[in-house]
């Protein structure tokens, strides 16, 4: 269990987190290993709010949210596989929208 306290003027929050592992019960190992999760899940999370701009999405139907993030997470692996345009990945995700060309070097990048 991780306790979390976070302290916003006079506002206070606790928040509590189980996890379950195979690490051995080394607060300093186990720490190290969550910020760790959280770091990459934060940085994937950002990628895909800034470059698709996942959060502003509203496709609430059925299996549509679910099929949207898919794609999303497709689109993002090929922009960051494609190597020869040195920009981010929104200015990638644009270029690849304007450009055919640059599209299809986006598409061809995973085979590569």
């Amino acid at each position: 269990m991780v306790e979390r306290t976070d302290e916003i003027h006079d506002h206070v929050s606790l928040e509590k987190s189980h996890y379950i592992s195979s690490l051995k019960p080394d607060a300093e190992v186990i720490g190290r290993a969550i910020r760790g999760h959280w770091c990459v899940e934060n940085q994937l999370h950002w990628s895909l709010d800034v470059a698709f701009r996942e959060d502003q999405c509203r496709v609430r139907i059925g299996n549509a949210a679910s099929n949207f993030s898919i794609i999303r997470h497709l689109a993002l692996n090929l922009l960051k596989n494609e190597k020869t345009s040195k920009v981010g990945i929104k200015i990638k995700h644009s270029k690849a929208g304007w450009s055919n060309t640059y599209l299809a070097k986006v598409l061809n990048a995973s085979t590569s």
